[in-house]
């Protein structure tokens, strides 16, 4: 390495560094060595720099550290020592230096705010842990304030501000609604950074009371809420367009300062109608390709994994129709201290040099000082063979006392690094961690690997004998490996015996002796042969075996490479394979596998099973072997091969397959040479140098193959240059540290001449560094050791022999060890997709850190608990592999309204690498599945009681269930559907008010605040009296419902107030109630009675502006209530109008009307008391008695009446007009039949001010309905 005498300070200081880097030992893991050696503390395990803790829960301060002898721990705070003793609510973990701080027994977490530093401690020095600040976390509640309602113009724009509670760590913002569904986000309203919301310009969908900003504290697990903000878009016509104007931020330029390795985020939201869009560029170069994102609909400008090349000036263009606005960004990357060389351990023998170096880089650049066992090295005691030198220490000379734990420290106003390196003087006589007299077993003509594992310090040195006095190994025909490995490239049987491994140092020497024997392969001398057999036939295959006497052959069968078939009619022998009564199924290649201990050998033959011949019949067979083989025109790379046909057995002869033997290389085994027509006798054959050849040639017709002919005499090739090198040439480290070369070394054949060598070149790719290379045996692989982990490397391997080189190789590339990767992916984020889908983000891991071929990523994710049952259940983790560099994945197959956790890990070929923090993620509700069951029981003439069971799946929480049926009736048609909603947490319900000897269809499902589930459908029937006769319908002269509905819900809504009314259908004297509350609250129903049997209501003291649900119902009919009805209060003016019925024309226009009907009541008075008849006196006349005559002629249907003057309401609330047609049953006192129904205009007492007119014509029911005509005494019942 020293080429020069002469050479600067400099240079000199930079070889001795490389020299004291090569001569540091390395200690082998090997767990009986580590036990007995002494080293100083390692710190293996501590708490993150910055520590927030749960103030509710109990602190660990996280200190563990390894050591012979075991170290002990003391701790300091806020840089003064911290005696645990003395505080009862502290302490620490047997033989750890954790420290355990009692919270949650009276202790207060703001106490124990501080900075805490651990330091580990024995004979050979101290290891001290970073600065670990810990603070507990705050989750402040929301201050108080009174918040106005925005009232925006449409068109302009707005910003609701969250300013949310300073926590720590910081919040997460969200906006929410009262019914805690997100506001949805657009181009034109987003959420900024800051957590406030911004709207470009406002739309009257915009008008809503319940903007609320949440703030989620994750460390507690605790969510604030914000007061609801309200927001009044009201209109102008024409809506003005505005040219974009920036609403952050604010002025033309700005400024920001971000770490390197951060993630830089910049915004821009800008004000305009239409709706601005948002481009970025930066000046005077290229976003970054590959790291740049944009997020919120490109307001936000993402870069990931910033560094110094990203400062510069960012611009973002907000542009529409009308014009454009611009901002200037100015970005500057600092950077906290990151390592270029972090100082490694070092184990040195006394007397020995070395150095420990420590090299970091930052902005501004990072200040470097060294501490020695925990105190600054300018007031530590003095080491006369320690020398620093700025970021190096040199050590020379060392002895035992030499031995201590040094810390660097390069630190900058962003941050600082810590790293513990210890020098490790040791003294120690030679170890063989082999195990003694250990026996190793090879074949013959194979590789024999003998292991000798040692340590000592100093290194010891590795010498080989053979026998009990033979003397040194040496020769090409040994390799030396530098782990004490010697290899044998060709074990032969005389290599047999005992050898002896010694290890000697200065402290001492010892020896270890192994065992080799060299075992004899195992050969097939008797191989199955092609057989033609007729079917019904048997047939046999002989595999006769010749092995080592001292291994244990077993031979296995095989069909077409398969197991045989499980058949009584094959036999298998000790040497043979028999066929009994053979099919045509039995045709195939059959193979016989000889298997040992340490070798495998095979052979294969055909059957072909033929129909047996008829009588007389030609035979046909497989042609006789060629004979009288003869060469001519020998040349040095090619001969003439004649020959003559054997009998062709009544099968013309279709082609000759020549082979040829190697008697010099591979006696015994025949090759394939090539085949020609059955025409020809002759062939020109191309041959190798330094090849022994013999040939032979076979026969082939329709049959088979003949036996091979007799050999030809033997002709040898003159040696010659190797034509060609190794293939399959692949350089794979098998350990971090060493680059192990392989390739597929040169057939016998190949090597054209004696003394085949290879020649092994390498040198590390992309550095300027000159091929290494080395003349290894007829092997295929060679280890270099001592490598830097994963790097590459170009390859190349030259054939070579007695005579010369082989042609130049070609290079290949290849790389040393991989290890496993070293950080876990950061900044994984889970977006929930739906209930049971969620994308997973993370950022890809520097590629440095990968340490090895990328592979991908895996996602590790399990279920923690259901949300609706809140019992955890066994964890069972699921995984996902990611190939390549992907940054985010699917998780399918979720389970709904569940919690789940997840971490992410790189792979390489070595494997995994750590797993990132666990990531807490939950999935929303989702629909239920379909009721467990659904029984009908207790059937009686006209109900029926219902049982269900909630469903397996709920999903979430319930919220109800839909029961829906309908009548069936004999020809299967289905009559009209009815639905009813149940409260959750009923599981039963009676069903009254049915039709006697129904069937009915029933469709019932669960339904949770998402939606509805699966529905499960049953059918039961209603039975019939005793007399198997149907009941009559109840009522006269109309049909009766089936089942008790109110149904028609119209709503007529003012300012501050609202009617209601409705139809109804059931029994008589229903007493009615109606519910209300606001829309898309979770607020309990109001409820309101109805006095008397009246089909509407008036609603007073709404909120203007509020849109309101309502629905009808009817008590003590087992929860029968209408659908929902939803509407609208009218906004609050400014001025109320003027009330028409304060004006005087309309009161006049009233006195006339009354005074009208009340001239008509007069006069129609008057008419009766004069005998005048009206239709209905008339069918009094002609039957005498209606009570003594129950039931039409006709159609039997019940008869009603009333007089013209009672208007007493009949059953069901109807009225029957005087030409006995049955009217729909509705209340005349709905006020939806009169004026402009729900557009009419109340008092706020709910009497009506429109004009009348006659009611709106309605659809006959059941075809026995009619309309009937305006009359005034219903319409002055309306102003009841």
């Amino acid at each position: 390495m020293m080429r020069k005498k002469s050479v600067s300070a400099s240079k000199a200081s930079l070889v001795l560094f490389l020299c004291q880097m090569i001569s540091a030992l390395e200690v082998p893991l090997d767990s009986k060595l580590l036990e007995e050696l002494s080293q100083p503390p390692t710190i293996t395990q501590q708490s993150p720099k910055d520590y927030i803790v749960d103030p509710r829960e109990n602190i660990v301060i996280q200190c563990e550290a390894k050591g012979k002898p075991p170290p002990s721990f003391s701790w300091t705070r806020n840089g003064t020592h911290f005696d645990i003793d003395k505080d009862a609510q502290v302490t620490m973990k047997p033989n750890s230096g954790t420290l355990v701080i009692n919270i949650m027994n009276g202790g207060k977490a703001e106490a124990y705010e501080g900075v805490y530093q651990c330091t580990a401690r024995n004979e050979r020095g101290a290891a001290i842990s970073n600065n670990i600040v810990i603070r507990p976390s705050r989750s402040p509640l929301w201050t108080k304030e009174k918040l106005e309602p925005n009232q925006v113009r449409e068109g302009d724009s707005l910003v609701l501000h969250c300013r949310p509670p300073v926590g720590l760590p910081p919040p997460i913002i969200f906006w929410m609604d009262n019914a805690f569904q997100r506001l949805p986000q657009s181009e034109r309203v987003s959420q900024g950074l800051n957590g406030d919301l911004y709207f470009s310009n406002v739309q009257p969908e915009d008008t809503r009371e319940d903007y609320i900003c949440y703030a989620r504290f994750n460390h507690t697990q605790t969510i604030q809420q914000k007061q609801p903000i309200s927001v009044k878009v009201f209109s102008t016509k024409p809506v003005t367009e505005r040219q974009p104007v920036l609403l952050t931020p604010t002025g033309s330029t700005s400024t920001k300062v971000e770490l390197r390795g951060n993630v830089l985020l910049l915004e821009c939201i800008a004000a305009g109608l239409p709706t601005p869009v948002i481009r970025w560029i930066k000046e005077g170069g290229e976003l970054p390709a590959n790291r740049t994102f944009f997020e919120n609909f490109k307001k936000t400008l993402k870069i990931i994994d910033v560094s110094e090349a990203d400062s510069g000036n960012y611009k973002c263009i907000a542009r529409n129709i009308l014009g454009s606005a611009h901002h200037v960004i100015s970005v500057t990357v600092k950077a906290a201290p990151y390592w270029i060389t972090a100082p490694r351990n070092l184990v040195l023998s006394p007397g020995e040099d070395g150095t420990l170096i420590c090299r970091a880089n930052g902005n501004p650049k990072p200040n470097i000082s060294w501490l020695a066992n925990g105190v600054p090295i300018a007031i530590a005691p003095e080491d006369p063979s320690r020398k620093v030198d700025g970021d190096t220490i040199i050590f020379s000379h060392v002895q035992e006392r030499s031995s201590a734990v040094y810390q660097c420290n390069a630190s900058n106003e962003y941050g600082y690094l810590l790293a513990n390196a210890f020098v490790n003087v040791l003294a120690e006589p030679p170890r063989i961690l082999t195990s003694a007299n250990k026996l190793y077993q090879v074949i013959s003509d194979s590789p024999a690997l003998l292991d000798c594992a040692y340590f000592g310090s100093p290194k010891p040195e590795i010498e080989w004998f053979k026998g009990v006095k033979g003397s040194i190994l040496r020769g090409n025909e040994y390799i030396f490996h530098d782990n004490g490995t010697l290899e044998i490239p060709v074990a032969q049987k005389d290599s047999t015996g005992t050898y002896t491994c010694v290890a000697r140092n200065e402290l001492g020497k010892i020896q270890n002796e192994v065992q080799l024997e060299v075992k004899d392969p195992t050969m097939i001398i008797k191989q199955p042969e092609y057989k033609v057999v007729q079917r019904y036939g048997h047939v046999s295959f002989e595999c006769i075996i010749k092995h080592d006497s001292t291994l244990l052959p077993t031979v296995i069968w095989l069909k077409d490479n398969d197991e045989l078939p499980d058949d009584e009619r094959f036999l298998v022998g000790k040497d043979n394979l028999t066929i009994m009564n053979v099919t045509d199924r039995d045709d195939g290649t059959y193979t016989c596998i000889v298997n040992t201990t340490l070798d495998s050998v095979s052979a294969s033959a055909v059957l072909t099973v033929v129909a047996a011949p008829p009588t007389p019949a030609i035979i046909y067979a497989r042609p006789n072997p060629p004979f009288d083989l003869e060469l001519t025109g020998q040349l040095e790379r090619s001969v003439e091969l004649s020959w003559i046909p054997g009998d062709e057995n009544n099968s013309p002869i279709t082609n000759f397959v020549i082979e040829y033997e190697d008697g010099l290389h591979e006696p015994g085994v025949w090759h394939y040479q090539t085949e020609v027509p059955g025409t020809q006798t002759t062939v020109q054959l191309k041959l190798s140098p330094y090849v022994n050849y013999s040939f032979r040639v076979i026969a082939v017709n329709e049959i088979g193959r003949s036996q091979p002919s007799e050999p030809s005499e033997q002709y040898l090739t003159k040696s010659a240059n190797p034509d060609e090198n190794p293939s399959n040439v692949q350089g794979i480290g098998s350990e971090p540290d060493n680059l192990v070369i392989t390739w597929e070394s040169l057939k016998g054949f190949q090597s054209n001449g004696p003394g085949l060598q290879y020649k092994v070149s390498w040198r590390q790719k992309d550095v300027d560094d000159e091929w290494t290379s080395v003349i290894v045996a007829n092997v295929s692989k060679y280890i270099v050791s001592g490598t830097p982990t994963f790097v590459p490397y170009e390859i190349k391997v030259q054939a070579l022999n007695d005579l010369g080189y082989a042609p130049e190789p070609s290079e290949v590339i290849g790389h040393s060890g991989e290890d496993l990767p070293m950080v876990a992916p950061g900044n994984v984020q889970v977006h929930v997709v739906n209930s049971t889908l969620a994308k997973v983000h993370w950022d890809p891991v520097p590629l440095k850190t990968v340490r090895g071929h990328l592979q991908g990523y895996k996602v590790y994710y399990w279920k923690v608990q259901s949300l609706s049952r809140r019992s955890r259940r066994h964890v069972e983790k699921k995984i996902l592999t990611f190939r390549g560099n992907k940054t985010f994945g699917m998780l399918p197959g979720l389970e709904p309204y569940s919690s789940y956790k997840l971490n992410v890990r790189v792979v390489n070929g070595k494997g995994e690498g750590p797993a990132s923090p666990d990531k807490v993620f939950k999935t929303p509700e989702g629909v239920p599945s379909s009721p467990s069951f659904l029984k009908i029981t207790n059937p009686t003439l006209d109900s029926l009681t219902l049982e269900w069971g909630s469903p397996t799946h709920p999903n979430g929480v319930l919220t109800s269930y839909i029961l829906k049926f309908q009548p069936i009736n004999n020809t299967h048609e289905l009559g009209p559907l009815v639905e009813i909603r149940i409260p959750a947490n009923e599981s039963s319900l009676i069903l009254k008010n049915l039709n006697y000897s129904t069937r009915y269809k029933f469709y019932f499902n669960a339904q949770t605040s998402v939606g509805s589930g699966s529905q499960i459908t049953e059918e039961a029937v209603t039975i019939m009296d005793e007399a198997g006769i149907l009941r009559p319908a109840v009522g006269a002269g109309k049909v009766q419902p089936l089942y008790p509905r109110i149904r028609n819900v119209t709503t007529a809504a003012a300012e501050t107030y609202a009617n209601i009314s409705w139809e109804y259908e059931g029994p008589d004297h229903a007493n009615f109630y109606v519910e209300y509350g606001v829309a898309g609250s979770k607020e309990d129903w109001k409820k309101e009675i109805v006095n008397g049997s009246r089909s509407f209501f008036v609603l007073k003291g709404l909120t203007p502006g509020t849109a309101y649900k309502v629905r009808v119902g009817a008590e003590g009919l087992s929860g029968f209530r209408s659908s929902e009805d939803v509407f609208e209060t009218g906004p609050a003016m400014a001025s109320r109008q003027v009330d028409i019925a304060t004006q005087g024309w309309f009161i006049g226009l009233m006195c006339a009307v009354a005074l009208l009907i009340l001239i008509l009541l007069i006069v129609c008075f008057i008419r009766r008391n004069k005998g005048g008849k009206y239709p209905v006196k008339e069918k009094e006349d002609a039957h005498a008695d209606p009570e003594i005559q129950p039931m039409k002629e006709d159609d039997g249907t019940f008869g009603e009446y009333s007089d013209a003057e009672d208007h007493k309401p009949l059953k069901k609330g109807s009225r029957t007009p005087s030409d006995r047609t049955v009217k729909k049953e509705d209340s005349d006192d709905s006020l939806v039949d009169y004026g402009e129904g729900v557009n009419g205009q109340f008092n706020e007492d709910g009497s009506f001010i429109g004009q009348y007119s006659g009611k709106k014509e309605k659809e006959p029911a059941e075809g026995n309905e009619s309309s009937e005509a305006p009359s005034p005494v219903n319409a002055m019942n309306s102003f009841v």
